[in-house]
């Protein structure tokens, strides 16, 4: 038998989990039922983040090769401009 258990949830996290129940039109205990069981799975790869994106890397052609030279410089120009107009 299953043992039931109480925790406390923001309003926020109650909504989102209310949405989510009326969406799939089961419970809100079986959202996070759900939620708990897929939590190992997104979480426990085992892989390391570059692993994970590494077939994304490289694959951006283009645009300015030199646009992170003096980006600091860039940056404080541009907020400086933002600033000024306020």
């Amino acid at each position: 038998m299953d043992a039931p258990v109480t925790f406390r949830l923001d309003p926020k996290t109650r909504r989102r989990i209310l949405r989510a129940a009326r969406r799939k039109g089961v419970s809100q205990s079986e959202v996070i039922r759900r939620a708990l069981n897929s939590w190992p799975e997104l979480n426990d790869t085992g892989t390391e983040p570059y692993v994970l994106i590494s077939d994304l890397m490289g694959v951006v052609r283009g645009g300015d090769p030199k646009r992170s030279e003096k980006a600091g410089k860039k940056f404080r120009t541009l907020l400086t401009a933002r600033r000024n107009r306020q």
